[in-house]
């Protein structure tokens, strides 16, 4: 063995091995933080000027609907419209959100591809 070159590994010494690892840990605790953040959070979209309103949470668990009465009297199928668009809205939030989040914990991490 050359001196200097460390262990195999494929040009993978020791100290890049301990960098990686470190790397990963910090990922794993980050992401464990992000869940629990995600679980936490309340996003909410809405349809019709704010006829309808679903929450959902970071991770796009439903968490509520709140339907106007004037979304009501305007009919069932209006109403099923404006429910669809909601929900949709609520879950492109919470999507877009998620990802933002990854994207700032995976960032700074100096990952490759990131």
């Amino acid at each position: 063995m050359s001196q200097g070159q460390g262990f195999g590994f494929g040009g993978f010494g020791l100290g890049k091995m301990k960098e990686a690892f470190q790397k990963a840990q910090q990922i794993q605790e980050g992401a464990k933080k992000l869940q629990d953040e995600l679980e936490a959070m309340r996003l909410t979209a809405e349809a019709g000027g704010g006829l309808v309103k679903v929450t959902l949470s970071g991770n796009q668990e439903p968490q509520s609907i709140e339907i106007a009465d004037e979304a009501i009297a305007q009919g069932r199928e209006m109403l099923e419209d404006l429910v669809l668009t909601a929900m949709k809205n609520a879950y492109e939030l919470s999507t877009s959100t998620m990802k933002q989040r990854m994207e700032e914990l995976t960032g700074g991490l100096g990952l490759p591809g990131t």
